[in-house]
């Protein structure tokens, strides 16, 4: 046996998986193995600061079930899921609309609505129309898309966070006209902090960062044909669009409300037009 150093301890790691048939698991943990041991020398990782990071992800564990995923809203404030997202949308078109974070709150098979609907259900708030259209990199029209979007309340909290929390809320699906027009009523999102009771809300504490979101709406854009959008528009203004605790915020979907009035009531709007990225040109751009 040779006595270990802090070199040789690495590539002793990353020997014992030599024989992986995996390639990907294996590229994978032995950049992962050689990054947690260069980190750990970088900052001259002490046993005490080890079992506290141990007790730390322990603690997300714990508190994480399925209304709540701790190991998510932590990816989150770290940026690394921002990051994950940054990398997976590289070959979008030229033009296309940048992607944003799907966060804890998206749930699947939201209820369908008709043009016009109210996603709110009547719930107090300042009232807001959101229109916009679904389109192609070349500006036609994806005719029939669907449109999955989900928000905040006025008082900054999503139906999961609610008491009655199995009853959906702020959110539903459209599907855009024959030209790529959707539109649906809803009540002004406003800012809100993530959850800050449990181990990462401690770490943001401890970090002196606050935890707050910027108002903003979700999308979820998906047609045959293209790649799916996850997005969000956010709004002009918003004290935490330069701050978001999740990283998630891009100058390129800050959005102002306008000032209408629909059927004699007066409204302010969001307008935005949506531009997907084509699955077939995607896969050309590969094969180049």
């Amino acid at each position: 046996m040779k006595s270990l150093t802090e070199d040789g301890i690495t590539r002793s790691a990353l020997s014992r998986i030599a024989d992986c048939p995996n390639p990907r698991l294996k590229k994978v943990i032995r950049a992962l193995t050689r990054h947690l041991h260069e980190f750990a020398r970088e900052v001259e990782l002490t046993p005490e600061e080890w079992i506290t990071g141990i007790q730390f992800l322990t603690a997300v564990g714990h508190i994480t079930d399925n209304k709540r995923q701790e190991f998510i809203l932590l990816s989150d404030t770290l940026g690394l899921s921002a990051m994950v997202d940054l990398i997976a949308n590289r070959d979008a078109e030229p033009g296309a609309t940048e992607s944003s974070l799907l966060g804890p709150f998206f749930r699947e098979n939201a209820p369908i609505f008709p043009m016009d609907a109210d996603i709110s259900n009547g719930t107090g708030g300042e009232k807001m129309v959101v229109r916009g259209r679904v389109l192609n990199a070349e500006s036609e029209p994806v005719a029939g898309a669907t449109i999955d979007t989900w928000q905040a309340s006025s008082e900054g909290r999503y139906d999961l966070q609610q008491a009655n929390s199995d009853e959906m809320n702020f959110r539903g699906r459209f599907r855009a006209d024959e030209n790529g027009r959707f539109r649906f009523r809803s009540v002004k999102p406003s800012s809100y902090p993530v959850p800050a009771d449990g181990p990462v809300g401690k770490m943001l504490r401890e970090l002196a960062r606050h935890p707050y979101r910027p108002a903003h709406i979700h999308f979820m854009i998906a047609a045959p044909g293209y790649k799916t959008l996850t997005t969000a528009l956010y709004i002009a203004g918003d004290r935490y669009l330069n701050s978001d605790v999740v990283f998630g915020s891009k100058k390129s979907l800050v959005v102002n409300y306008r000032h209408s009035a629909a059927n004699g009531a007066s409204a302010d709007s969001l307008e935005f037009d949506f531009v997907l990225t084509s699955n077939t040109k995607k896969r050309q751009r590969k094969h180049r």
